[in-house]
């Protein structure tokens, strides 16, 4: 069984003087923890925290039940998978695909990968889309092997649905009466636009859980669809959150390691460290840091309290990669504003690991010759810890005993529930994101959408043309 390790006496005042917290300071908060834990623990499985109950009985049966019988009817015929979906709907998607499956997965012949390519839409960015369709077209021109799977509770998501109108032209086009045989949606069980659709046109469906926001889903169908598909184990994933949820459910400040994250990462928000890095030394891991981001920046970024007060709550989210960005990031974060949390994910054993050759005979280099890449990435990260508690610069570690789905699926568990904690502590909801909605319904009176004329007037207003624009010279021809 894999296990993951939270190391934080680097944030400490013992390593990192007055940039850290004071040991007395956990031993205060202390008893707060263990009340906000008992909060947790009866909120559990309640309004927006249902996806606390994702990696158990009865959800857990029933969706690893639904997800596996129609992968047991699709996986083998399908060449392709394309995912639309954007932010929740595809962060999650992507960052399970990196971690449990090989770099090289898409270039594998299909024999050797044992399922289809994935191919994750999460913008609308034209050049994305169409040379996606493109490159999927070219191997499957007919889309006979193509499944394409639209994430979308509402239906109503402006880029997600714009996707799935081009997408479901072209598969009409291609194949005829038959387009819906390559359609799965999941959404909404009961309700919404999407619901409606699928209805009518006969669709296979998934559910998006009630009371289970988008950032906080990638153990729901919403991510276990594609992960089948992809020959991920499920199940190990639910596994590692079901093991991960017990560990954050203890009482004990010292034995909860999603409370523990929560308080120093809080109280040294508090003291000024508003910037918190993601820093993995493992480029499968990178995509969970920005599935990270989202779930950090979206439900603690908060302008009012619940108390309706305002507040300005949150702390920016940054990825960063060992040892990639040693040489390009950690000049400023020791000798920049000391403003910063960095958190290390490593690995404590690759499954393939390269040893380093002898022979070269170059004075300057032998100390490389008979180690791993495996031995100099550790060594990297290493030093770079050091390197930043000498600069009194707090950071925390969670190690992986190995990376597998049960590993994957704890670090995902790991980090929603220090959210939860988070939210609580800060006094704001975690689970809304008002500021999103502003952006949604102005692109809704842009793009002419029937009962949002005044916001097109709004944003015209506000952004009307000025002559404080500098263009260059010279003809610009579009890509």
């Amino acid at each position: 069984m894999a296990t993951l390790t939270l190391d934080y006496a680097n944030c400490l005042a013992e390593r990192v003087g007055s940039h850290g917290l004071p040991a007395q300071t956990l031993t205060d908060a202390a008893p707060r923890l263990a009340e906000l834990t008992r909060r947790l623990n009866q909120t559990k499985g309640t309004g927006w925290e249902r996806w606390r109950l994702l990696p158990f009985d009865p959800m857990r049966r029933e969706h690893v039940s639904a997800v596996k019988k129609l992968v047991g009817k699709l996986r083998t015929p399908t060449n392709d998978l394309i995912v639309l979906g954007i932010g929740g709907s595809a962060l999650g998607n992507s960052a399970v695909h990196a971690a449990l499956t090989p770099a090289t997965y898409n270039l594998m012949p299909r024999k050797q990968r044992g399922g289809p390519r994935l191919f994750v839409l999460d913008n609308i960015d034209p050049h994305l889309v169409r040379e996606t369709l493109d490159e999927v077209r070219r191997t499957d021109p007919k889309f006979k092997k193509t499944i394409v799977n639209v994430v979308s509770k509402s239906g109503e998501t402006a880029e997600t649905a714009a996707q799935f109108l081009v997408v479901r032209q072209m598969l009409k086009k291609a194949l005829g009466k038959g387009y819906p045989k390559r359609i799965v949606a999941v959404t909404d069980p009961g309700k919404g636009t999407m619901r409606e659709i699928c209805e009518a046109e006969g669709y296979a469906t998934l559910p998006v859980p009630e009371g289970v926001g988008g950032r906080f889903s990638v153990l729901s169908p919403v991510g276990l669809f594609s992960s089948a598909m992809c020959g991920i184990d499920v199940n190990g994933l639910l596994d590692g959150a079901a093991e991960m949820d017990q560990r954050c459910s203890e009482p004990d400040l010292m034995d909860n390691p999603a409370a523990m994250l929560a308080l120093i990462l809080i109280e040294l928000t508090k003291r000024g460290k508003t910037n918190h890095v993601m820093m993995p030394y493992c480029n499968a891991l990178l995509q969970l840091a920005d599935w990270f981001r989202q779930l950090w920046a979206e439900s603690l970024g908060k302008r009012q309290n619940k108390d309706g007060r305002e507040v300005f709550a949150g702390a920016t989210p940054i990825k960063a990669l060992g040892a990639t960005d040693q040489h390009s990031q950690i000049q400023l974060y020791r000798e920049g504003p000391n403003d910063k949390v960095i958190g290390f994910v490593e690995v404590e054993r690759f499954t393939r690991d390269l040893k380093i050759p002898r022979g070269l005979k170059v004075e300057n280099l032998k100390y490389l010759e008979g180690a791993t890449l495996g031995q100099l990435l550790a060594a990297e990260k290493k030093a770079t810890e050091f390197a930043l508690v000498e600069s009194q610069r707090p950071n925390f570690t969670i190690r992986f005993s190995r990376l597998d789905a049960n590993a994957v699926g704890q670090f995902i568990q790991l980090w929603e529930i220090v959210t939860a904690y988070a939210g609580l502590m800060l006094n704001i909801d975690a689970y809304d994101q008002p500021a999103v909605e502003t952006g949604k319904v102005a692109t809704f009176g842009l793009m002419g959408r029937e009962g949002y004329q005044e916001w097109k007037t709004q944003v015209e207003t506000a952004l009307k043309p000025s002559s404080h624009v500098i263009t260059s010279k010279g003809d610009s021809a579009p890509r």
